[in-house]
């Protein structure tokens, strides 16, 4: 989406016209700071190298726009919780556009739980490490937290990681649960519905 001539592009796509104002005082407003952190994930080469993850990730014409992205944010279940995070891909997995159809809004408590992290799985499915000394398999949760749960050895390391399935998706239906009255309906939904991936 083209700006007005001579206006400044956020990391060479996106536009703010001025209707709604990028500051709140004197910090920036946290829209504001929404906003542009998701266009600098898919578009700023420094964050792309960082985070490859976002590799192929891009932005919808509309939420290119500050002031439609803005009015988009305002609508959402959770917007008034400066905390949770722009979510783009429970409702739709493994989706790459942010946009008004795909996105949500989630608690961090949530959303760190069900991110991928392929830099961190390493040689084995996700969940699963190998002891060298006897060539058994671990398998391990930190259920988005920072500490790892045990949860068995294993003679392979599909039995390992079916453990760990089992375990982040029963973890997963209790944390949309405790969430139920304050998240949005179908991310509740497809939390219930959530299933953890070999390739996660």
């Amino acid at each position: 989406m083209a700006g007005k001539a001579g206006s400044r592009l956020v990391h060479g796509v996106g536009y703010n016209d001025g209707k709604y104002s990028s500051r709140d005082g004197n910090r920036t407003a946290y829209i504001y700071g929404k906003w542009q952190r998701m266009l600098e994930r898919c578009y700023n080469e420094k964050s792309l190298i960082a985070k490859p993850t976002y590799i192929g990730c891009s932005v919808s014409d509309n939420f290119k726009a500050y002031a439609l992205f803005h009015e988009w944010y305002i609508e959402q279940i959770g917007f008034e919780y400066q905390d949770w995070q722009l979510d783009k891909d429970l409702l739709i997995r493994n989706n790459k556009v942010y946009s008004e159809e795909c996105c949500i809004l989630l608690p961090k408590d949530i959303n760190t739980l069900i991110i991928k992290n392929d830099a961190r799985r390493g040689d084995w499915p996700i969940g699963v490490s190998k002891h060298k000394r006897d060539g058994t398999y671990s398998a391990t949760c930190n259920y988005g937290k920072d500490v790892q749960e045990y949860l068995g050895s294993f003679s392979c390391p599909m039995k390992a990681f079916l453990a760990y399935k089992k375990a982040k998706e029963s973890y997963v239906k209790q944390v949309a649960e405790q969430y139920k009255s304050q998240i949005d309906p179908r991310a509740y939904e497809a939390l219930m519905n959530y299933a953890v991936e070999i390739t996660d």
